[in-house]
């Protein structure tokens, strides 16, 4: 049985090995880190569990394919569940608004609290629908590095919409053009986020990303975002993917244009075929050092990484749900800094993910578990205690003022996690949570593709490759992965 070997267990590399044991080969993941599943992961603490990594679970029909290729009941190993309300969202005046899932109740809400005309909502999530309709099996399910993805009738309907794409202005100057209140806009703004990019530079294409949440729901797994990662392993067990903890990979052998075998700490292992889940930054200078590296991809700009305070809190807040935002007053400032300054602004938009509130035993009665982030610049030698510490300051401040309660006198327990812990845990370039930015119009072109152009057996998933960072589009790059090795008995 020709033998695969993933290097790196994120959850990329998770269903990668489970696709590839459904292709017929016998399967080795190898994990530097005692544990799988890469950045989503726990922590217990003083009673409270938190999840360390991804909060926000969006098309889940992503991972439950995982177990159904196998002809198997997704429910019978994971259980999720819809939310009603996607997200709260909190201005220093006092303004306060609930995303609803439901399309009709949110925008009749929206046209309520903004003043805008219920028809310009509408019409603006029609035309975001019609943007991942006409590009998504493009720029999310092929590779766009392969010539015969543009030989279809989905590329010629994707080039046809062009015009319509936005891709040559950005998400802000789209959102406020079209939604006029500035509210308004800083909410849609924020959906730049999730690729880890600004919305004054990433291309207004990306107004798509609200209707993967605002269309097909938000969800919380039953048993927390952990048992994403955890369920889908203990699958790729059973099926017979072989994982090896506490063993790093130290080079990748080549002869040739093909891989041969991988080195680790321990020992050598002969390959026919070699997936890397690692950042591809680290995959180059550490794994491939006698290959030249494809420079120009590597030096993108880095996506945004994150300042995450894990806050076991004595109390609860109605207002609150599983999700919220509090924002800034200059948004743009906030990403100027994160972006140019490469540095945390004075008032960051704050994100509090509370598990608590769907898994009631996420904390002791009567408490919550709050996942406290904003969003930082990746790790450039920047005095982090320092930067920890205002923020710190400037989060409570902030978060005491809107809710009108003294929070930090309410922390039971603390864990920070910082871009430099990111990094480190990760190996993520720079602790950046999605690889390259996409601040160009070309962002999706100059991602390293999901295959190596100089080793024919060697390919890449994973947030740094395409196509992109969050849990959806890692699955995705498993996915494109897959088509691209040909099965075990060819």
């Amino acid at each position: 049985m020709p033998k695969a070997i993933v290097i790196g267990a994120g959850i990329a590399g998770i269903a990668s090995s489970i696709r590839l044991k459904k292709k017929g080969y016998d399967v080795t993941v190898l994990e530097a880190n005692p544990y799988a599943g890469g950045k989503l992961h726990v922590l217990e603490q003083d009673g409270y569990r938190f999840d360390l990594g991804p909060s926000l679970f969006t098309m889940p029909q992503y991972v439950t394919e995982l177990f159904e290729i196998f002809d198997e009941n997704a429910n019978n190993f994971f259980e999720y569940k819809k939310k009603d309300i996607v997200c709260n969202y909190f201005w220093e005046d006092g303004t306060t608004f609930s995303v609803s899932a439901d399309r009709n109740v949110f925008i009749q809400d929206a046209s309520k609290t903004f003043g805008i005309d219920q028809a310009i909502l509408s019409e603006y999530l029609s035309s975001n629908k019609k943007k991942y309709d006409y590009t998504a099996k493009l720029f999310l399910e092929k590779s766009l590095h392969k010539i015969e993805t543009y030989l279809s009738k989905d590329t010629l309907r994707g080039i046809w919409a062009i015009p319509g794409l936005h891709v040559f202005s950005s998400l802000h100057q789209l959102n406020k053009t079209k939604l006029k209140h500035p509210k308004l806009v800083q909410l849609f703004n924020r959906f730049a986020t999730y690729n880890g990019s600004s919305p004054y530079k990433t291309p207004g294409i990306l107004s798509m990303i609200p209707h993967l949440e605002m269309h097909y729901g938000t969800f919380f797994p039953k048993k927390g975002m952990h048992d994403i990662s955890q369920s889908l392993y203990k699958f790729a067990k059973d099926q017979g993917v072989e994982f090896c903890f506490r063993e790093s990979v130290k080079k990748i052998h080549h002869q040739g244009n093909k891989v041969t075998s991988v080195t680790t700490e321990k020992r050598a292992l002969e390959a026919d075929i070699v997936v890397s889940n690692a950042d591809v930054y680290p995959t180059y200078k550490n794994l491939l050092k006698d290959l030249p590296a494809p420079e120009k991809v590597l030096k993108q700009e880095r996506s945004s990484s994150a300042l995450i305070f894990y806050w076991g809190i004595h109390g609860e807040f109605s207002k609150l749900d599983l999700h919220n935002i509090f924002f800034s007053e200059n948004y743009q400032e906030e990403f100027k800094a994160i972006f140019e300054d490469k540095t945390l602004h004075s008032d960051p938009t704050i994100y509090v993910n509370i598990t608590s509130k769907e898994k009631w035993d996420d904390a002791p009665k009567g408490c919550e578990n709050w996942f406290v982030m904003i969003n930082a610049p990746g790790n450039y030698e920047q005095n982090w205690d320092i930067l920890i510490h205002e923020a710190k300051n400037a989060i409570l401040k902030k978060l005491s003022r809107i809710l009108n309660v003294d929070i930090e006198s309410l922390i039971q327990t603390e864990y920070i996690l910082d871009p430099r812990g990111i990094e480190k845990n990760t190996s993520s370039y720079r602790g950046a949570l999605y690889g390259a930015a996409s601040n160009s119009q070309f962002s999706a072109f100059l991602r390293h593709p999901n295959f190596s152009r100089k080793l024919n057996n060697l390919f890449f998933c994973g947030g740094s490759a395409h196509p992109g960072g969050g849990i959806p589009l890692c699955l995705l790059s498993a996915k494109i992965v897959s088509d691209l090795v040909p099965p075990a008995h060819d």
